[in-house]
């Protein structure tokens, strides 16, 4: 019986060139480097996670939001969990929080060495607060089972840490509302405010690391004070929701009985960005890449890349792509390359 020996060599092997994977991708060319761990919007779409970005910069990773099932997808493209140093939520619609407590818990169990902070508007404290308390029995158990032969979980890195962010001004002026949210060694993160009333305060987020740049939007209607705090980046990622899709369903639920879905799925077509408006905020903004993401309907039996991107081409800004679970663009520093992939 070499079952078990042979499964033992083979868990052996596939953690070993984990590790091996985890060494190469620390010893590569200084890059910004994004990576899509989520890319629907709240309907159930399969291969597609809820929205939550990665980025990576000077051997730290960030998300933007980490909406559900997205821990996993951090997990299985081995993105390093125990260099995470904070989450930034855009605003608080659940889609977009409901796998933070995982990724805390996967991050603190595989060795991070700080807590992870949790950036964001007004309620972002009572988000970290109710998971540090969801959790508690669980870093009980884990402590209890797993601290021996050198192993150490302190609690306190366990736990999350709230850094509440408010933007100066008043959203009816119509100015760029924005402030400076993080800033590590060369990488500056600006939260920038969108609109998505009645949610609200809504952000977006920017970053900058060494002369190369990301934008991307949160959730928000066309917001052209959103495209203006975009100038000069190298990527603008954006939300697209196609309404022709939209609309489609609200009739279909109307007509099959469905009043209230139905309803709730009108109220959406008036706080999103068709893919037609996000590649106009991207020409006036004058980036050099617009990616769509929170694909919103994209799950849809109909869906198609041709139906949902209809129009976006008479625009007259062609460098643009959809994203999908896995996509990765890198931005080497002290180059003007924008470098896609796949996990």
């Amino acid at each position: 019986m070499k079952t078990l020996p042979r499964l033992a060599a083979g868990l052996t092997f596939a953690l070993s060139m984990a590790a091996v994977t985890s060494g190469f991708a620390q010893t590569a060319p200084d890059s910004l480097k994004v990576t899509f761990c989520g890319t629907s919007g709240p309907l159930p779409v399969r291969d597609r996670a809820k929205p939550c970005v990665a980025i990576e910069a000077g051997g730290s990773l960030y998300l933007v939001d980490v909406g559900p099932e997205s821990a996993e997808n951090i997990a299985l493209f081995k993105l390093p969990a125990a260099n995470a140093k904070a989450v930034f939520i855009t605003h608080l619609h659940s889609d977009h929080i409901g796998d933070l407590g995982e990724f805390n818990n996967n991050g603190w169990v595989a060795g991070r060495s700080v807590s992870l902070a949790v950036v964001g508007p007004a309620g972002v404290d009572q988000l970290a607060a109710g998971i540090n308390q969801a959790y508690a029995r669980d870093h009980g158990f884990r402590i209890a089972h797993h601290e021996h032969d050198g192993v150490k979980l302190p609690l306190a890195l366990g736990l999350l840490t709230p850094k509440v962010i408010t933007l100066p001004g008043d959203q009816a002026s119509g100015k760029v509302r924005s402030k400076v949210a993080w800033t590590d060694g060369g990488l500056t993160v600006t939260a920038i405010a969108v609109e998505h009333s009645p949610v609200s305060p809504a952000f977006g987020y920017r970053f900058d690391y060494k002369g190369r740049s990301v934008v991307i939007s949160g959730d928000t209607k066309k917001w052209p004070q959103l495209g203006e705090a975009a100038k000069g980046a190298d990527v603008l990622i954006h939300e697209g929701q196609s309404s022709d899709m939209t609309k489609m369903v609200v009739r279909a639920l109307a007509g099959g009985g469905q009043g209230r879905m139905s309803s709730i799925m009108n109220d959406t077509l008036t706080y999103h960005t068709t893919p037609v408006e996000a590649a106009e905020l991207a020409k006036a903004a004058g980036v050099k890449a617009l990616v769509l993401y929170h694909l919103t309907q994209a799950g849809l039996p109909f869906f198609t890349e041709a139906g949902f991107t209809k129009g976006m081409d008479a625009v007259g800004f062609d460098t643009w792509k959809l994203s999908k679970d896995g996509m990765t663009i890198e931005l080497p520093v002290g180059s003007t390359d924008i470098k896609y992939g796949q996990y």
